[in-house]
């Protein structure tokens, strides 16, 4: 799960969206965390894994297991 945060990131960067924008749309108070994921300076809880897996339409699976890539 060492590749979650770049996974997010370039998830969230090919839909355009800022770090704000996916924190607002995750109902998520604070864009600060969204940040901390991205870093790597923080892991994901099982339930906010399945949320931004759900907006970013992509598996758990993929943003959690390092050996997979994104689908282009």
């Amino acid at each position: 799960m060492e590749r979650f945060g770049e996974k997010l990131r370039t998830l969230r960067k090919r839909r355009g969206m800022t770090i704000r924008e996916l924190a607002a749309a995750l109902d998520y108070p604070s864009h600060g965390y969204i940040g901390n994921l991205e870093s790597g300076r923080r892991k994901p809880t099982l339930e906010m894994a399945f949320k931004i897996a759900t907006l970013l339409n992509v598996s758990v699976e993929q943003l959690a297991n390092d050996a997979l890539e994104l689908d282009e």
